[in-house]
């Protein structure tokens, strides 16, 4: 899950003095499989987590060669990738990296992550006032895959373009003609990028039904704007599914892999809150498993259960 980015940093430290250490994650592996063979790079707490090294081996039986400790979706370990010293990567699947490299995301046909994918939360007397929000913001939604979202990243924070402009692009790409909105609303976000992206997206959509937006980015961790969502200072955040509801249910630990009963299950959290999740996007942002792209011509990968075919 996305929790795991606030500790990057401090990993990346770790790592830088320990990269020399195999952590192995356990008794080492068969060389008679793809994964046999390769190396995994990621975060040093990798082994122990379900959402990494311990949930390889346990929902796909995968064992490695080898794990390198680096950086959770970070520097260390695309460098790892790209020299060959780690054949798998840990990085987020909606990393501008991904693209940037022409790294390849291999599909989690298995379910080993949490839904995270990208969903709206909006305040219910906003969407009162203006049904237009729902049916914009969903046809959003519905455009939005991974390679997209993963591709607005990597103009604004590799490309150096402004956010806006990005966002007015894709917006007027789509053709949006929605209409009958009135009044104001508010789009808010947290200090990451991606969230500040897809509010401004949000905003000049619902300009475009005639709702005048006013936009409250960078406000903070999510400790900070779930409160200001509740209390009508913002009236609209893009979310992610699992986090979300993990966050608004203290941890009870419902969220799943599947996207629709995880926003459902949201939506039974958020109704006595006064919000509502809406439709969630094929986009993701959460942990992903990676491969340069001649890694998976040679090897044939599409999907993580692709590692435990038999070695060439």
């Amino acid at each position: 899950m996305r929790q795991i980015r606030r500790a990057a940093l401090g990993a990346a430290m770790l790592a830088l003095i320990v990269s020399a250490c195999s952590l192995g994650g356990g008794s080492q592996a068969p060389k008679g499989t793809i994964a046999g063979t390769f190396a995994l790079a990621g975060p040093p707490e990798c082994p122990d987590r379900p959402f990494c090294l311990k949930g390889l081996e346990g929902t796909y039986g995968l064992k490695f060669k080898d794990f390198k400790p680096t950086d959770a979706g970070g520097p260390l370990t695309i460098e790892a990738l790209k020299s060959g010293d780690a054949q798998l990567g840990l990085l987020f699947t909606s990393d501008p990296a991904i693209a940037v490299n022409g790294f390849v995301l291999l599909a989690d046909d298995k379910g080993l992550q949490l839904a995270d994918n990208l969903v709206p939360v909006v305040r219910s007397d906003a969407l009162a006032k203006n049904p237009v929000i729902k049916d914009a913001l969903n046809a959003i939604q519905a455009k939005m895959d991974q390679a997209t979202l993963t591709d607005l990243n990597k103009q604004v924070t590799v490309d150096g373009k402004a956010t806006a402009d990005v966002a007015k692009a894709w917006v007027d790409a789509q053709g949006f003609s929605f209409s009958g909105g009135s009044g104001s609303v508010t789009v808010g976000s947290t200090n990451f990028y991606e969230q500040e992206i897809l509010g401004e997206i949000y905003a000049q959509v619902l300009e475009k039904a005639g709702i005048t937006v006013e936009r409250k980015f960078q406000l903070g961790n999510r400790e900070v704007v779930f409160p200001a969502l509740q209390s009508g200072e913002i009236d609209i955040l893009a979310e992610y599914a699992a986090t979300a509801l993990e966050f608004v249910n203290k941890g009870a630990g419902e969220a799943s892999t599947d996207a629709k009963a995880t926003v459902d299950k949201l939506n039974t959290r958020l109704g006595p809150l006064g919000l509502v999740a809406l439709d969630a996007a094929a986009a993701t942002d959460q942990n992903g498993f990676v491969v340069t792209k001649a890694t998976a011509d040679k090897y044939k990968l599409v999907k993580i259960s692709d590692l435990g075919n038999p070695a060439p």
